[in-house]
């Protein structure tokens, strides 16, 4: 007699809103901000640490962004594996991280370095290109990239 097994089948999809051409197309830190910036709730900028990642195809255009994680007024836990499970569903060749600071303070804090290690390594792993890490605040930016640190 053979055993059955009780197993869950695992379903992906992905179902663009959009035409490509009607996409935004990442050709800057400026252009990743105003996206980011359009998708924060502005009134939990200064209140709580939100973590969010566009997914881009390989033109840079937008395909979507991610809420991950919300945190409290000073951190933000993510799970990379949340990150980079929704980039694969989607067929993203690259993302860009973004968190914000309530403190509306835009130096990347040790832990901020870390991550970016962190994800960018991951995502050579698995082909997906870490394009930028950027931290907002209410008034203005900080972009990983911009400033050599990617």
């Amino acid at each position: 007699m053979e055993k059955q097994f009780k197993v869950s089948e695992i379903e992906i999809s992905y179902r663009p809103a959009y035409k490509l051409s009607e996409k935004p197309k990442v050709i800057s830190s400026d252009t990743a901000y105003g996206v980011f910036n359009q998708c924060w709730n502005a009134d939990k900028m200064q209140l709580l640490e939100e973590f969010k990642v566009m997914l881009l195809n390989r033109q840079n255009g937008v395909l979507g962004v991610l809420s991950v994680a919300q945190g409290g007024f000073s951190e933000v836990m993510i799970d990379p594996k949340v990150v980079f499970s929704a980039a694969l569903k989607a067929c993203a060749s690259g993302i860009i991280l973004a968190h914000n600071h309530p403190s509306a303070e835009l130096c990347p804090s040790e832990a901020d370095i870390r991550l970016t290690k962190k994800m960018t390594d991951g995502g050579t792993l698995l082909g997906i290109k870490v394009h930028d890490h950027i931290i907002l605040s209410a008034y203005g930016y900080y972009s990983f990239t911009d400033e050599g640190m990617m």
